[in-house]
């Protein structure tokens, strides 16, 4: 396994994980800043009323993007399994 093979993977493994984690983030920082702006114009400070939208909205994003996740997580880590005898051999 040389340097070149080692940096493929891992850029993989990130791109993978940028892939797969953004749509959650991205949600998430999209609800808070609305809660954030609910809370700046009402003068309401409820830590809970940041807190239980964040969690629905990342429940919900799981809900509809977690089997591509999983799809995707899997195919990557069968590829990964599979060219082990490659790299080694």
């Amino acid at each position: 396994m040389d340097a070149q093979q080692v940096l493929t993977f891992g850029q993989q493994g990130l791109a993978l994980l940028l892939t797969t984690a953004a749509p959650m983030l991205l949600t998430v920082m999209a609800v808070g800043l609305l809660v954030s702006i609910f809370q700046a114009a009402t003068q309401i400070h409820e830590a809970t009323l940041s807190f239980v939208p964040k969690v629905l909205a990342a429940v919900a994003v799981l809900a509809i993007a977690g089997p591509w996740m999983l799809t995707s997580m899997v195919d990557y880590l069968q590829r990964m399994l599979q060219s082990i005898p490659s790299v080694v051999g």
